[in-house]
């Protein structure tokens, strides 16, 4: 059984890579003459096959009713292949760039489809090439629909977002209407998180500090310290303080301005001790989420690249794409 599937998914793969090579890549897609196909469905082929048998039995018996009903059915499946290549005809097609998600998580596609005809449009599918998991939805006259997907990536890095296809079998389903589109949007894919990773790395002093300022590697990393009664409201570190009140407890940490005078939180792979490079970089990858929580300001180094030292969201998005693209 294998040794007969194996040709055929061999050449059913060779067919599908010189199909998608020939459809040119792009975020917007408007459908045309040019890349829309049709072919009859199994109900199609069946009511050929009837009409075909009853006009056969009309000739034979000369039978008038047989030819009404014969040629009426004719001219309505005739009038439903130009129904059904209209529903896609004109039809525009826009990609909303796919923001950067984890390993492990599946990516979202977000797809507009704008109507500028004056009637709606019926029964329209759209899908990733493989696996085939319809979404259906109806485009109101000159108006727009939204549709979503979404894929899981094999891996960390900038992926290419797989190829797509749109159907309809409107109105009677007894033809496919069916285009491919080939984004040509990637999207960023970070290293998935270590789940439960150590505490950050001991802080490195700085210049003509000496070594007496190395920071423990604990929650008081970093100039964070527990909060102490007195200290101004602006060395709160309040996103950690939301967290605290989230999970039931009401402990505030603070910043310490003199320990962020005397030493810089750096996340390297030394620093996680890991020979793995994968699991090294899910270690960094939950540090820098671990950091961005608390508030610090870090830097990251991955052999020759390095990230300044810096805080907030900018800083967490620089740090993850040097992890994902390492």
């Amino acid at each position: 059984m294998s040794s007969v599937a194996a040709p055929h998914a061999w050449l059913a793969a060779r067919w599908q890579r010189w199909w998608m090579a020939r459809v040119p890549p792009g975020d917007q897609l408007r459908l045309t003459q040019r890349n829309i196909y049709i072919l009859p469905t199994g109900a199609g082929w069946m009511l050929a096959l009837t009409l075909l048998i009853l006009l056969v039995a009309s000739i034979n018996f000369q039978l008038n009713l047989g030819y009404l009903l014969t040629f009426l059915l004719a001219g309505c499946a005739a009038v439903s292949t130009w129904v059904s290549h209209a529903t896609l005809r004109g039809l525009q097609l826009v990609l909303a760039p796919p923001t950067p998600q984890f390993a492990g998580t599946s990516v979202r596609l977000q797809v507009q489809l704008i109507n500028t005809r004056a009637s709606g449009r019926h029964g329209i599918a759209l899908s990733l090439r493989q696996p085939r998991l319809w979404s259906w939805t109806d485009v109101p006259p000159q108006g727009s629909a939204a549709l979503e997907l979404s894929f899981a990536p094999a891996r960390r890095g900038l992926q290419a977002v797989p190829p797509l296809a749109i159907q309809t079998l409107y109105p009677m389903g007894l033809f496919r209407v069916w285009a491919w589109w080939r984004p040509k949007a990637q999207v960023l894919v970070y290293p998935q998180p270590e789940a439960a990773c150590p505490p950050l790395p001991a802080g490195e002093p700085l210049a003509g500090q000496g070594g007496a300022a190395s920071s423990s590697a604990s929650s008081e990393h970093g100039g964070v310290r527990a909060y102490r009664r007195g200290d101004a409201q602006r060395l709160i570190v309040w996103k950690k303080a939301a967290q605290a009140l989230a999970s039931g407890s009401d402990a505030l940490v603070s910043r310490d301005a003199q320990a962020d005078q005397r030493s810089q939180l750096w996340l390297s792979l030394q620093a996680t001790a890991l020979r793995d490079t994968e699991a090294a970089l899910s270690r960094l990858a939950a540090w820098v989420l671990q950091a961005d929580r608390l508030g610090l300001s870090y830097g990251l180094r991955l052999g020759a690249v390095t990230v300044a030292q810096g805080s907030g969201a900018a800083q967490r998005e620089r740090c993850l794409h040097a992890l994902a693209v390492h």
